[in-house]
């Protein structure tokens, strides 16, 4: 694996700048950011929903269960051409999905710290980390507008340091593909000569 790795270090190079690049673009633009991602979630919609309905067609031919096939595949092209007419609604659904669940999961996280009290004496860690989970999801229910723009700025930043590491990675991983090959222990792949 190592020897793959080294032998491919501009690969994880390539890897790291694309992220680099999409972080710089996602905070400087953040709005074009989640426009241009809701696009691309409506095509994988459309697409998805279009092959469902065609595997629902060929199940209902061999008499096996296909209205759920059926069912999904509808949704799907209806939530790809609300993507594509209506960007800025999933935008918003988008981030009301993501309040939801952090509140689902910050009341989850307390509930689970009121059961465990007696168990875990860390528990308050726990209390803090679900009131942090529901605050989050209610400040972005309020605020879904600025929500949307926070989640796409957490993602440029997420990508800038995934990138940045990636890019660090390639230069260690060529300056070991580099001394293997300079020492004479690297081994030929399989059928060269």
């Amino acid at each position: 694996m190592r020897d793959i790795l080294g032998r491919n270090w501009w690969a994880v190079l390539i890897r790291g700048i694309a992220a680099v690049v999409f972080g710089i673009l996602a905070i400087a633009w953040p709005a074009h950011t989640l426009v241009a991602l809701i696009i691309l979630f409506g095509a994988y919609a459309l697409v998805d929903g279009v092959f469902s309905i065609i595997a629902a067609i060929r199940a209902a031919e061999h008499h096996s269960h296909w209205f759920a096939l059926l069912a999904e595949g509808v949704l799907g092209i209806i939530v790809g051409l609300i993507a594509f007419i209506h960007p800025g609604i999933a935008a918003v659904a988008f981030v009301y999905f993501i309040a939801a669940w952090a509140i689902i999961t910050g009341v989850l996280e307390l509930f689970a710290a009121v059961r465990l009290r007696r168990e875990l004496g860390g528990e308050i860690l726990l209390i803090l980390g679900g009131i942090a989970s529901v605050v989050f999801g209610i400040l972005l229910a309020v605020f879904p507008g600025s929500g949307a723009l926070t989640v796409i700025w957490i993602l440029g930043i997420y990508a800038l340091i995934f990138g940045a590491i990636l890019i660090a990675l390639s230069f260690r991983l060529k300056s070991w593909h580099e001394s293997g090959s300079s020492s004479g222990t690297q081994q030929p792949a399989p059928g060269s000569v």
